[in-house]
């Protein structure tokens, strides 16, 4: 007698799975590594399939962004040393790009240096790994920012705050009616202030719970994100609070249905 069952799993299409009664689907995070140094994008490739991702590869910037407009990845890893553009540029037509623009990007580089860093979170970035790294560590990585987007994406909720409208699940910023154009990683750092109000965050807190991990980041980075953040929420900005020697908070302000 034939095994309808294996018959029927055999047929099916790649991802799908057969339950009790019915088909389900299954779909694998989409991930797009734009690095131009093929042995390290092997192995990248590789051990990300392993992990159960689907992963796209691009040589070049411009080939990167065309990539990632046609398939619209769930994250992007993005060498800062491209051939033909910037790691930089790349990051910033992607954060300019509607299509693009709340995927993350974490930039995978030699260069160190803090100045480095604060530049590439500066961008959007959303998280930032110095070469040599571990495979396994950045695997992690990946994962943990996923996380942080499927968590930020629960919320439906649209935030009133005096002048300031918070809307989560559209992912826009509104300032007495005109729309604040921020990045994924400051509409993160807003939201969570925003969430916590009236509650002192320190700067460890915020590198933490915004970043997602433990970086080896100097906290004078959360500085720099809360002046950016200030200077584009215009008179809004001054909701957020410096609390000297400890960090910020974001201040009372009266909420409106």
């Amino acid at each position: 007698m034939w095994n309808l069952r294996r018959i029927v799993t055999k047929l099916l299409p790649s991802g799908e799975r057969l339950g009790t009664g019915f088909v389900t689907t299954t779909t694998s995070p989409k991930i797009l590594i734009v690095e131009d140094e093929a042995d390290l994008v092997r192995t990248l490739e590789y051990n990300f399939r392993q992990a159960g991702f689907e992963v796209y590869t691009a040589t070049l910037g411009r080939e990167g962004l065309r990539i990632a407009a046609a398939k619209t990845p769930d994250l992007v890893l993005l060498d800062l040393m491209l051939p033909d553009l910037q790691g930089v540029e790349v990051c910033r037509l992607l954060k300019a790009d509607p299509k693009t623009r709340a995927t993350p990007v974490i930039i995978l580089t030699a260069r160190g240096e803090e100045v480095d860093r604060v530049v590439g979170f500066e961008i959007g970035a959303d998280d930032y790994v110095t070469k040599p790294f571990s495979v396994r560590e950045l695997v992690l990585r990946v994962r943990a920012v996923l996380r942080r987007g499927e968590t930020s994406g629960r919320p439906a909720e649209v935030v009133k705050l005096g002048q300031l409208t918070i809307d989560s699940e559209a992912h826009r910023v509104h300032v007495e009616g005109r729309e604040i154009s921020l990045t994924a990683l400051e509409f993160r750092l807003l939201r969570t202030l925003v969430q916590r109000r009236d509650r002192v965050q320190t700067r460890e807190t915020l590198l933490n719970d915004v970043w997602g991990l433990n970086l080896n980041v100097e906290t004078r980075t959360i500085d720099t994100h809360i002046k950016r953040l200030r200077e584009k929420l215009g008179k809004a900005g001054s909701l957020i609070e410096t609390v000297r020697g400890v960090g910020y908070r974001f201040g009372a302000a009266e909420e409106t249905v």
